[in-house]
């Protein structure tokens, strides 16, 4: 099995409501990950589940159950926590057996099984070596071998990667993906990295204060955030938002004056009367380009970054004290403390109304695979 649902959900701390509602449907063999900033609430949702936390409203479903009342070793979930947890005296070996044996298993049982998470995750050399021996890879692999014995519904990972380097994050990421499909478990996973959410997830959960701000697949929030929250923190470097006055709506989409730049018609479905409100035009620092397209800005460029496959431009408009970003090719002609100029074509903006709510973008994106594309 492995099915999780959320009904509802609310934590609160005395009169500090720190999870506000959560309601969410995990399918078996589905990999979620829980994203947002600090304080949002994500690694207290990820203790709720595992029973690690009480629930003050709502119900917790993992296989058709409610387990409010049930304690976390009878839940079905397995923990995989930040730190490794390991017991320095012990073994590798001895580490993944250690919830074997306090299930009371037999010897013959207990072998197979660990063997079979050995395998999995390729520390046979390493079993009768102490947790002081190995890497940070090779302790949080083994920390993962003795949750996979344990052959839950459902594994928890809370930041299990944040204290590797930044080298040993990205093997560590594709291990993962790779043993999520290989177990086709149903994995819960919280951090605050999105490189790791945007490459390993099925679904992403962006929370925002104790709410979910939207939840989709990684192509979904990064092409069609539901708002400025998700816009601003789904992309690295962020999306760049200016204000922009609506002339006008058409069939075509609604049009803005973006300052000197001019009007441009963003293809998104208008709704209200717009015209002569201030809106938030967001534009992704990676659909800028040094050639002329539907509007250009002249910026005023502070620090370049040469990262060689591309360069990173951190610059501002005319008379505004906004950074402004540019993402273009490993060898673009920008200059430090010079004026430049971009272009952008509609096509790739985004429109948010005064509330930062966001229109809906008509451009197709059947191409992605998106499952609500046209």
């Amino acid at each position: 099995m492995g099915q999780l649902k959320l009904d509802n959900v609310k934590k609160s701390f005395g009169t500090a409501e720190v999870i506000k509602g959560v309601s969410l449907d995990v399918k078996h063999g589905e990999f979620i990950v829980f994203v947002g900033p600090s304080g949002c609430g994500k690694s207290t949702l990820l203790r709720m589940i595992a029973g690690l936390e009480e629930i003050s409203e709502g119900d917790v479903h993992i296989d058709d159950r409610i387990v409010n009342a049930l304690a976390p070793a009878k839940r079905g979930i397995a923990m995989v926590f930040q730190s490794y947890a390991l017991y320095p005296h012990m073994t590798v070996y001895e580490n993944i057996a250690f919830p074997l044996r306090v299930d009371k298993l037999s010897n013959e049982e207990v072998d197979k099984k660990v063997m079979i998470a050995a395998n999995i995750l390729e520390l046979g050399p390493r079993l009768q070596h102490k947790p002081g021996e190995l890497s940070g890879g090779q302790r949080q692999r083994v920390a993962i071998g003795r949750a996979i014995v344990r052959e839950p519904s459902v594994f928890l990972f809370d930041e299990p990667l944040s204290n590797l380097d930044a080298a040993l994050r990205a093997t560590m990421r594709v291990e993962l993906t790779k043993l999520h499909h290989d177990l086709d478990a149903t994995m819960i996973y919280v951090t605050h990295d999105q490189i790791e959410a945007m490459t390993m997830a099925d679904r992403i959960v962006v929370l925002d204060a104790g709410m979910i701000a939207q939840v989709g697949t990684p192509l979904e929030l990064y092409h069609k955030p539901d708002n400025l929250f998700v816009a601003g923190f789904i992309g690295n470097p962020k999306m760049n938002f200016i204000q922009a006055e609506c002339t006008g709506t058409t069939k075509d989409g609604v049009t803005v004056k973006v300052g000197d730049a001019g009007e441009v018609t963003v293809p998104v479905i208008p709704r209200g009367d717009l015209k002569g409100k201030m809106l938030t035009l967001g534009i992704r620092p990676e659909h800028t380009r040094l050639k002329k397209s539907d509007i250009e800005l002249q910026l005023h460029a502070n620090v370049v970054e040469r990262l060689g496959i591309h360069t990173v431009t951190y610059a501002n408009l005319p008379g505004d004290t906004e950074v402004f970003c540019t993402v273009q090719e490993g060898t673009a002609p920008i200059k430090a403390n010079a004026e430049f100029s971009i272009g952008v074509n509609a096509v790739d903006c985004h429109l948010f109304d005064t509330d930062g709510q966001a229109f809906e973008r008509t451009i197709d994106l059947s191409n992605l695979g998106l499952p609500d594309a046209a």
